[in-house]
């Protein structure tokens, strides 16, 4: 496998950050977000080449192993490990509705499940699901994995526990998954399917994030529990296009968000908020029309930290400090437009931008590794999964 320095291979040398302004590739000029004050201390990666995958759009490590699940944008799901640097092909996937911004999504597994043989254990995937009359939605699946000792994987007993209404278009799933750290619900991230208006709808769950037990059902305590024509599932509203859920060291759930013209967001995710979109944002729309800032209008959550011009996230972790003692508790954010790797740093409810590295191909996706090790995943076809490590 290739092995490089940091200057040699996905990463430049330049560690330590730069004004959120100052990147190229957004899609508005820069009018709200202040530059960040470059804090803490610079940390240098080196770099190793581990794999390839088509269009990969998410990756777990299943709990107590080396193994690494990752998705396929077309359908298909595979395993690399770590340790041996064998791979395979997981058999069962779901059909999925391919195009667009659709096609097969995350994937999640139970952390109480945790052993260090895959044998069998549940498995959370989701995906876009096709619907009548040219609609689709999202779709969230769980099944049962089994792997037998010479690496073949099934995934078995499949079922749909949960969905978006079926609208038109191919964009804005969201789809993201996330266990609770008590192992006792999933969390799931339900995009406003490029409607917008329908975010601040609360009788449906579309540009919201959902709160169920682990079977699927809405959890009891939601905000909307009992009451008549609201959607039961929804634990937070006004989103717009989550592509980041993540558990923090404390146990509190932020989210990574897509603006429009600008304004892609972080934030602290709480019970029954309403995080305002379509009706304020720190981006504009695409023709131009200006958007209120949350400032405007107190009556909604304000993000913790945003982007003009734009970062166009893949998705991010909050790192443990395993291996990288200087990023315990920031965010690692896999950036697509710039290419760039962004780490930002938490105080309260607020984040502030700490660093900025310029990367070689837009990422995808971004997981710790069970010992520390950050593992990215580029985009597209033919994308290289890197294991960064202490230079």
């Amino acid at each position: 496998m290739k092995k490089a320095s940091l200057t040699a291979a996905v990463l430049s040398p330049l560690l330590l950050a730069s004004s959120c302004g100052s990147a190229s590739g957004g899609d508005s000029p820069p009018v709200s977000t202040p530059a960040p004050t470059p804090t803490g201390t610079a940390v240098a990666f080196a770099t190793e080449e581990l794999a390839r995958f088509d269009e990969p759009w998410a990756a777990a490590i299943a709990p107590g192993t080396q193994t690494l699940f990752v998705t396929e944008k077309a359908g298909a799901i595979k395993w690399f490990d770590l340790a041996s640097k064998r791979s395979g092909i997981v058999s069962g996937a779901p059909q999925v509705d391919y195009g667009g911004q659709g096609g097969l999504g995350d994937i999640a597994f139970l952390p109480e499940e945790s052993n260090a043989s895959l044998g069998t254990r549940t498995i959370y995937l989701s995906w876009a699901e096709a619907g009548p009359n040219d609609t689709r939605g999202a779709a969230v699946g769980r099944g049962q994995l089994n792997c037998a000792s010479n690496g073949s994987c099934r995934i078995e007993g499949l079922q749909v526990i949960w969905r978006q209404p079926k609208v038109t278009g191919r964009g804005h799933y969201s789809h993201r998954l996330a266990i609770s750290p008590d192992g006792q619900y999933l969390f799931v991230a339900s995009g406003d399917r490029q409607k917008m208006t329908p975010a601040q709808d609360t009788s449906n769950n579309i540009g919201s994030i959902v709160r169920l037990n682990l079977d699927g059902t809405p959890a009891a305590g939601n905000p909307f529990s009992g009451q008549a024509g609201q959607a039961q599932d929804i634990w937070s509203w006004g989103h717009r296009n989550t592509l980041g859920l993540a558990f923090d060291g404390s146990g509190r759930l932020w989210n990574l968000e897509h603006g429009p013209a600008g304004g892609d967001e972080i934030n602290l995710i709480e019970r029954g908020k309403n995080y305002g979109w379509p009706v304020v944002s720190e981006g504009d729309h695409y023709g131009g029309e200006d958007i209120p800032p949350p400032s405007s209008r107190p009556e909604f959550a304000a993000p913790a930290i945003s982007w003009t011009p734009v970062i166009a996230p893949g998705d991010f972790i909050i790192h443990s400090g395993r291996m990288f003692p200087a990023l315990r508790g920031q965010a690692i954010i896999g950036g697509m437009k710039p290419t760039v790797l962004v780490r930002v740093a938490f105080d309260g409810s607020t984040g502030r931008e700490v660093a900025r590295h310029t990367m070689e191909r837009r990422i995808r996706e971004i997981v710790e590794a069970p010992d520390g090790a950050i593992l990215l995943l580029e985009d597209g076809d033919g994308s290289r999964l890197w294991r960064l490590t202490p230079q």
